[in-house]
Protein backbone atom coordinates (compact mmCIF):
# COMPACT_ATOMS: atom_id res chain seq x y z
CA UNK A 1 0.00 0.00 0.00
CA UNK A 2 1.12 3.65 -0.44
CA UNK A 3 2.13 5.98 2.36
CA UNK A 4 1.53 9.66 3.15
CA UNK A 5 2.60 12.52 5.39
CA UNK A 6 0.39 15.38 6.52
CA UNK A 7 0.59 18.53 8.59
CA UNK A 8 -0.47 22.17 8.89
CA UNK A 9 1.17 25.21 7.28
CA UNK A 10 0.76 28.74 8.63
CA UNK A 11 2.01 30.15 5.30
CA UNK A 12 2.11 28.75 1.78
CA UNK A 13 5.30 26.73 1.18
CA UNK A 14 6.99 24.25 -1.09
CA UNK A 15 7.09 20.83 0.55
CA UNK A 16 10.09 18.69 -0.44
CA UNK A 17 10.13 15.06 0.75
CA UNK A 18 13.53 13.34 0.77
CA UNK A 19 14.05 9.61 1.31
CA UNK A 20 16.57 9.09 4.12
CA UNK A 21 17.54 5.71 2.62
CA UNK A 22 19.39 7.29 -0.33
CA UNK A 23 18.69 11.06 0.05
CA UNK A 24 16.80 11.25 -3.25
CA UNK A 25 13.87 13.64 -3.64
CA UNK A 26 10.61 11.68 -3.62
CA UNK A 27 8.10 14.55 -3.83
CA UNK A 28 8.24 18.29 -4.53
CA UNK A 29 4.91 20.13 -4.31
CA UNK A 30 3.56 23.61 -3.66
CA UNK A 31 1.08 23.70 -0.77
CA UNK A 32 -1.18 26.53 0.39
CA UNK A 33 -1.55 27.51 4.04
CA UNK A 34 -3.61 25.24 6.25
CA UNK A 35 -3.82 21.46 6.34
CA UNK A 36 -1.83 19.65 3.67
CA UNK A 37 -1.16 16.06 2.68
CA UNK A 38 1.48 14.48 0.45
CA UNK A 39 0.53 10.98 -0.63
CA UNK A 40 1.79 8.26 -2.95
CA UNK A 41 5.04 7.87 -0.99
CA UNK A 42 7.10 4.75 -0.36
CA UNK A 43 7.63 3.35 3.12
CA UNK A 44 10.70 4.38 5.13
CA UNK A 45 11.91 7.43 7.02
CA UNK A 46 11.69 10.87 5.37
CA UNK A 47 13.35 14.25 5.67
CA UNK A 48 10.74 16.96 5.01
CA UNK A 49 11.63 20.52 4.03
CA UNK A 50 9.14 23.40 3.94
CA UNK A 51 10.45 26.41 1.98
CA UNK A 52 8.38 29.60 2.17
CA UNK A 53 8.30 32.26 -0.55
CA UNK A 54 10.51 34.59 1.54
CA UNK A 55 13.27 31.95 1.53
CA UNK A 56 12.80 30.66 5.06
CA UNK A 57 13.32 26.90 5.21
CA UNK A 58 12.13 24.59 7.95
CA UNK A 59 13.35 21.00 8.13
CA UNK A 60 12.05 17.91 9.91
CA UNK A 61 13.93 14.64 9.95
CA UNK A 62 13.17 11.01 10.75
CA UNK A 63 9.53 11.37 9.71
CA UNK A 64 7.57 8.09 9.44
CA UNK A 65 4.83 8.22 6.79
CA UNK A 66 1.45 6.63 7.44
CA UNK A 67 0.21 3.68 5.39
CA UNK A 68 -3.19 4.32 3.80
CA UNK A 69 -5.71 2.73 1.49
CA UNK A 70 -5.32 4.11 -2.01
CA UNK A 71 -8.70 4.91 -3.53
CA UNK A 72 -9.10 3.87 -7.11
CA UNK A 73 -9.11 0.07 -7.18
CA UNK A 74 -11.70 -1.16 -9.62
CA UNK A 75 -13.20 -4.65 -9.24
CA UNK A 76 -15.12 -6.67 -11.83
CA UNK A 77 -17.26 -9.52 -10.53
CA UNK A 78 -19.05 -12.43 -12.13
CA UNK A 79 -20.58 -12.55 -15.58
CA UNK A 80 -21.38 -14.99 -18.34
CA UNK A 81 -18.53 -16.73 -20.16
CA UNK A 82 -18.38 -18.75 -23.39
CA UNK A 83 -20.78 -21.69 -23.27
CA UNK A 84 -23.31 -19.75 -21.18
CA UNK A 85 -21.29 -20.46 -18.04
CA UNK A 86 -21.99 -18.14 -15.09
CA UNK A 87 -18.71 -17.42 -13.32
CA UNK A 88 -17.80 -16.35 -9.78
CA UNK A 89 -14.46 -14.74 -10.69
CA UNK A 90 -13.56 -11.30 -9.33
CA UNK A 91 -10.61 -9.47 -10.85
CA UNK A 92 -9.27 -5.99 -10.25
CA UNK A 93 -7.24 -3.13 -11.70
CA UNK A 94 -5.66 0.02 -10.35
CA UNK A 95 -7.69 2.48 -12.40
CA UNK A 96 -4.94 5.10 -12.59
CA UNK A 97 -2.46 2.59 -14.08
CA UNK A 98 -2.91 0.87 -17.45
CA UNK A 99 -2.56 -2.91 -17.47
CA UNK A 100 -4.32 -6.23 -17.32
CA UNK A 101 -6.61 -7.26 -14.49
CA UNK A 102 -5.38 -9.45 -11.63
CA UNK A 103 -7.23 -12.13 -9.66
CA UNK A 104 -9.00 -10.76 -6.56
CA UNK A 105 -11.04 -13.71 -5.28
CA UNK A 106 -14.46 -15.24 -5.87
CA UNK A 107 -18.10 -14.39 -5.40
CA UNK A 108 -19.62 -16.97 -3.04
CA UNK A 109 -22.42 -17.66 -5.51
CA UNK A 110 -21.61 -17.36 -9.21
CA UNK A 111 -23.56 -14.40 -10.59
CA UNK A 112 -24.31 -12.77 -13.93
CA UNK A 113 -26.53 -9.86 -14.98
CA UNK A 114 -26.33 -8.52 -11.44
CA UNK A 115 -25.35 -5.08 -10.09
CA UNK A 116 -22.58 -3.65 -7.91
CA UNK A 117 -21.84 -0.47 -5.99
CA UNK A 118 -19.69 0.64 -3.02
CA UNK A 119 -19.36 3.15 -0.21
CA UNK A 120 -16.37 4.71 -1.93
CA UNK A 121 -13.32 5.39 0.21
CA UNK A 122 -14.97 3.45 3.06
CA UNK A 123 -13.83 0.47 0.99
CA UNK A 124 -16.82 -1.89 0.93
CA UNK A 125 -18.18 -3.16 -2.38
CA UNK A 126 -21.47 -5.06 -2.73
CA UNK A 127 -22.90 -7.31 -5.46
CA UNK A 128 -26.64 -7.99 -5.66
CA UNK A 129 -29.22 -9.91 -7.67
CA UNK A 130 -28.79 -11.55 -11.07
CA UNK A 131 -28.68 -15.18 -12.13
CA UNK A 132 -26.78 -17.96 -10.39
CA UNK A 133 -24.86 -20.83 -12.01
CA UNK A 134 -28.12 -22.74 -12.63
CA UNK A 135 -29.63 -19.65 -14.33
CA UNK A 136 -32.10 -19.16 -11.49
CA UNK A 137 -32.91 -15.58 -10.46
CA UNK A 138 -31.43 -14.71 -7.05
CA UNK A 139 -31.94 -11.99 -4.44
CA UNK A 140 -28.64 -12.37 -2.56
CA UNK A 141 -26.27 -9.51 -1.72
CA UNK A 142 -22.62 -10.18 -0.87
CA UNK A 143 -19.72 -7.89 -0.04
CA UNK A 144 -15.95 -7.47 -0.24
CA UNK A 145 -13.40 -5.13 1.27
CA UNK A 146 -12.03 -3.67 -1.96
CA UNK A 147 -8.50 -2.99 -0.72
CA UNK A 148 -8.12 -6.57 0.61
CA UNK A 149 -7.98 -9.54 -1.77
CA UNK A 150 -10.41 -12.33 -0.93
CA UNK A 151 -13.80 -13.90 -1.48
CA UNK A 152 -17.18 -12.29 -0.85
CA UNK A 153 -19.13 -12.59 2.39
CA UNK A 154 -22.91 -12.77 2.72
CA UNK A 155 -24.51 -9.36 3.27
CA UNK A 156 -28.27 -9.96 3.09
CA UNK A 157 -31.04 -10.06 0.48
CA UNK A 158 -32.74 -7.72 -1.95
CA UNK A 159 -36.45 -7.14 -1.40
CA UNK A 160 -37.08 -9.40 -4.42
CA UNK A 161 -35.03 -11.56 -6.75
CA UNK A 162 -34.33 -9.88 -10.08
CA UNK A 163 -31.73 -9.78 -12.84
CA UNK A 164 -30.45 -7.05 -15.18
CA UNK A 165 -30.85 -4.34 -12.54
CA UNK A 166 -28.63 -1.33 -11.75
CA UNK A 167 -26.98 -0.06 -8.55
CA UNK A 168 -25.61 3.25 -7.28
CA UNK A 169 -24.60 4.81 -3.97
CA UNK A 170 -23.89 8.13 -2.30
CA UNK A 171 -20.32 7.05 -1.65
CA UNK A 172 -18.98 7.44 1.87
CA UNK A 173 -22.46 8.48 3.03
CA UNK A 174 -23.05 4.71 2.96
CA UNK A 175 -26.39 4.25 1.19
CA UNK A 176 -26.56 1.89 -1.78
CA UNK A 177 -29.63 1.54 -3.99
CA UNK A 178 -30.67 -1.15 -6.48
CA UNK A 179 -33.14 -0.14 -9.18
CA UNK A 180 -35.18 -1.91 -11.83
CA UNK A 181 -34.56 -5.33 -13.27
CA UNK A 182 -36.68 -7.78 -15.22
CA UNK A 183 -40.36 -6.68 -15.02
CA UNK A 184 -39.56 -4.40 -12.10
CA UNK A 185 -39.67 -0.71 -11.22
CA UNK A 186 -38.53 -1.43 -7.65
CA UNK A 187 -35.84 0.64 -5.96
CA UNK A 188 -34.58 -0.73 -2.66
CA UNK A 189 -31.67 0.31 -0.48
CA UNK A 190 -29.10 -0.84 2.05
CA UNK A 191 -26.69 0.83 4.44
CA UNK A 192 -23.46 -0.45 2.90
CA UNK A 193 -21.44 -0.37 6.12
CA UNK A 194 -24.06 -2.50 7.96
CA UNK A 195 -24.95 -5.99 6.78
CA UNK A 196 -28.67 -6.68 6.43
CA UNK A 197 -31.55 -7.01 4.00
CA UNK A 198 -32.60 -4.27 1.59
CA UNK A 199 -35.53 -1.95 2.38
CA UNK A 200 -38.08 -0.40 0.03
CA UNK A 201 -36.98 3.00 -1.33
CA UNK A 202 -39.57 3.82 -4.00
CA UNK A 203 -40.11 3.22 -7.71
CA UNK A 204 -38.57 4.15 -11.04
CA UNK A 205 -40.68 6.22 -13.44
CA UNK A 206 -40.88 3.18 -15.74
CA UNK A 207 -40.71 -0.58 -15.23
CA UNK A 208 -37.59 -1.70 -17.08
CA UNK A 209 -34.70 -4.14 -17.33
CA UNK A 210 -31.11 -3.97 -18.65
CA UNK A 211 -30.66 -0.36 -17.51
CA UNK A 212 -27.60 1.37 -16.09
CA UNK A 213 -26.93 3.98 -13.40
CA UNK A 214 -24.48 6.59 -12.06
CA UNK A 215 -24.34 9.06 -9.16
CA UNK A 216 -22.55 12.19 -8.00
CA UNK A 217 -21.51 10.36 -4.83
CA UNK A 218 -21.83 12.37 -1.60
CA UNK A 219 -23.80 15.05 -3.49
CA UNK A 220 -26.60 12.50 -3.19
CA UNK A 221 -28.13 12.37 -6.68
CA UNK A 222 -28.41 9.08 -8.50
CA UNK A 223 -29.61 8.57 -12.08
CA UNK A 224 -30.94 5.46 -13.85
CA UNK A 225 -30.69 5.39 -17.65
CA UNK A 226 -31.94 3.39 -20.62
CA UNK A 227 -33.25 -0.15 -20.55
CA UNK A 228 -36.05 -2.15 -22.10
CA UNK A 229 -39.79 -2.54 -21.52
CA UNK A 230 -41.82 -3.30 -24.63
CA UNK A 231 -39.13 -1.51 -26.61
CA UNK A 232 -35.74 0.19 -26.34
CA UNK A 233 -35.80 3.13 -23.91
CA UNK A 234 -33.94 6.44 -23.69
CA UNK A 235 -35.35 7.35 -20.28
CA UNK A 236 -33.16 8.95 -17.60
CA UNK A 237 -34.71 9.44 -14.18
CA UNK A 238 -33.19 10.44 -10.85
CA UNK A 239 -33.47 10.09 -7.10
CA UNK A 240 -32.01 11.83 -4.07
CA UNK A 241 -30.17 8.87 -2.58
CA UNK A 242 -30.38 10.04 1.03
CA UNK A 243 -34.18 10.50 0.83
CA UNK A 244 -36.56 7.62 0.11
CA UNK A 245 -39.10 8.30 -2.63
CA UNK A 246 -39.99 7.69 -6.24
CA UNK A 247 -37.74 8.64 -9.15
CA UNK A 248 -38.35 11.80 -11.20
CA UNK A 249 -37.82 12.42 -14.91
CA UNK A 250 -34.33 13.76 -15.69
CA UNK A 251 -34.12 13.77 -19.50
CA UNK A 252 -33.21 11.40 -22.33
CA UNK A 253 -30.19 9.53 -23.65
CA UNK A 254 -28.90 10.45 -27.12
CA UNK A 255 -30.28 7.15 -28.46
CA UNK A 256 -32.73 4.56 -27.17
CA UNK A 257 -30.90 1.47 -25.99
CA UNK A 258 -30.89 -1.52 -23.70
CA UNK A 259 -28.34 -4.10 -22.46
CA UNK A 260 -26.23 -1.24 -21.12
CA UNK A 261 -24.76 -1.71 -17.58
CA UNK A 262 -21.89 0.62 -18.63
CA UNK A 263 -22.59 3.69 -16.49
CA UNK A 264 -20.19 5.55 -14.18
CA UNK A 265 -19.26 9.10 -13.10
CA UNK A 266 -16.55 11.39 -11.80
CA UNK A 267 -18.34 11.59 -8.46
CA UNK A 268 -18.75 15.04 -6.95
CA UNK A 269 -17.43 16.58 -10.18
CA UNK A 270 -20.95 15.81 -11.43
CA UNK A 271 -20.50 14.17 -14.85
CA UNK A 272 -22.14 10.83 -15.58
CA UNK A 273 -21.23 8.76 -18.64
CA UNK A 274 -23.07 5.84 -20.28
CA UNK A 275 -21.33 3.55 -22.76
CA UNK A 276 -22.42 0.88 -25.22
CA UNK A 277 -25.64 -1.07 -25.31
CA UNK A 278 -27.92 -2.50 -27.96
CA UNK A 279 -31.06 -1.63 -29.88
CA UNK A 280 -33.25 -4.73 -30.10
CA UNK A 281 -34.81 -5.04 -33.52
CA UNK A 282 -34.58 -6.85 -36.84
CA UNK A 283 -31.65 -7.00 -36.89
CA UNK A 284 -30.31 -6.09 -33.44
CA UNK A 285 -27.86 -3.17 -33.51
CA UNK A 286 -24.82 -3.14 -31.20
CA UNK A 287 -23.67 0.33 -30.17
CA UNK A 288 -20.35 2.00 -29.36
CA UNK A 289 -21.88 5.31 -28.31
CA UNK A 290 -20.82 7.07 -25.10
CA UNK A 291 -22.94 9.99 -23.93
CA UNK A 292 -22.85 12.16 -20.84
CA UNK A 293 -24.91 14.29 -18.51
CA UNK A 294 -24.28 16.79 -15.74
CA UNK A 295 -25.80 14.87 -12.84
CA UNK A 296 -26.65 17.95 -10.79
CA UNK A 297 -28.65 19.51 -13.68
CA UNK A 298 -31.62 17.81 -15.32
CA UNK A 299 -31.55 17.64 -19.10
CA UNK A 300 -30.84 15.41 -22.07
CA UNK A 301 -27.55 13.57 -22.60
CA UNK A 302 -24.85 14.83 -25.01
CA UNK A 303 -22.52 12.82 -27.25
CA UNK A 304 -19.17 12.11 -25.54
CA UNK A 305 -17.35 9.85 -28.02
CA UNK A 306 -17.16 6.16 -28.88
CA UNK A 307 -16.00 2.89 -27.38
CA UNK A 308 -13.29 1.03 -29.30
CA UNK A 309 -15.87 -1.61 -30.35
CA UNK A 310 -19.65 -1.87 -30.61
CA UNK A 311 -20.79 -3.97 -27.67
CA UNK A 312 -23.42 -4.55 -25.01
CA UNK A 313 -23.69 -6.11 -21.54
CA UNK A 314 -20.40 -4.41 -20.60
CA UNK A 315 -19.77 -2.77 -17.23
CA UNK A 316 -18.08 0.41 -15.99
CA UNK A 317 -16.51 2.03 -12.94
CA UNK A 318 -14.15 4.94 -12.21
CA UNK A 319 -11.70 6.53 -9.79
CA UNK A 320 -14.21 9.35 -9.36
CA UNK A 321 -12.66 12.83 -9.04
CA UNK A 322 -9.37 11.51 -10.47
CA UNK A 323 -11.41 11.53 -13.71
CA UNK A 324 -10.67 8.11 -15.24
CA UNK A 325 -13.56 5.85 -16.19
CA UNK A 326 -13.09 2.27 -17.39
CA UNK A 327 -15.42 0.08 -19.44
CA UNK A 328 -14.89 -3.69 -19.31
CA UNK A 329 -16.13 -6.88 -20.90
CA UNK A 330 -19.37 -7.29 -22.80
CA UNK A 331 -20.35 -8.92 -26.05
CA UNK A 332 -19.67 -7.77 -29.62
CA UNK A 333 -19.36 -10.65 -32.08
CA UNK A 334 -18.28 -12.77 -29.12
CA UNK A 335 -17.57 -12.45 -25.41
CA UNK A 336 -14.79 -9.92 -24.89
CA UNK A 337 -12.13 -9.30 -22.23
CA UNK A 338 -11.41 -5.72 -23.36
CA UNK A 339 -10.92 -2.95 -20.79
CA UNK A 340 -10.76 0.58 -22.14
CA UNK A 341 -10.77 4.01 -20.53
CA UNK A 342 -11.80 7.62 -20.90
CA UNK A 343 -11.02 10.86 -19.09
CA UNK A 344 -14.49 11.69 -17.83
CA UNK A 345 -14.17 15.48 -17.88
CA UNK A 346 -12.88 15.49 -21.49
CA UNK A 347 -15.21 14.29 -24.26
CA UNK A 348 -13.34 11.89 -26.56
CA UNK A 349 -13.16 8.29 -27.71
CA UNK A 350 -12.12 5.45 -25.42
CA UNK A 351 -8.55 4.07 -25.41
CA UNK A 352 -7.26 0.56 -24.68
CA UNK A 353 -6.47 -0.08 -20.99
CA UNK A 354 -5.76 -3.82 -20.80
CA UNK A 355 -7.67 -7.09 -20.47
CA UNK A 356 -9.87 -8.90 -17.96
CA UNK A 357 -8.79 -12.33 -16.74
CA UNK A 358 -11.51 -13.88 -18.91
CA UNK A 359 -13.85 -12.80 -21.68
CA UNK A 360 -17.35 -12.31 -20.28
CA UNK A 361 -20.53 -10.27 -20.46
CA UNK A 362 -23.15 -9.37 -17.86
CA UNK A 363 -20.51 -8.64 -15.22
CA UNK A 364 -20.70 -5.92 -12.56
CA UNK A 365 -18.09 -3.37 -11.43
CA UNK A 366 -17.40 -0.91 -8.66
CA UNK A 367 -14.41 0.82 -6.99
CA UNK A 368 -13.21 2.24 -3.68
CA UNK A 369 -12.92 5.79 -5.02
Amino acid sequence: MPYKISGTLYDAARIIVIKESDWSIESNTEESSGAYEVDGLESGYKWVLARKSDGEVLGYGYITPIEYISPGRGVFGGGEETGSVVTNVIDYVTISTLGNATDFGDIGTAQAYHAATSNGTNDRGIFGGGYNAEWSIINTISYITISVLGNTTDFGDLSSGRHSLAAISNGSNNRGTFGGGFNSDIIDYVTISSIGNATDFGNLTQTRTQLTAASNSTNNRGVFAGGYYGGNLNIIDYITISSVGNATDFGDLTVERTAMFGGTSNGTNNRGVFGGGMQLGTPDVYLNVIDYITISSTGDATDFGDLTTNRYYLTATSNRTAERGVFAGGYDSDYTNVIEYITINSASNATDFGDLLSARSGLAATSNA
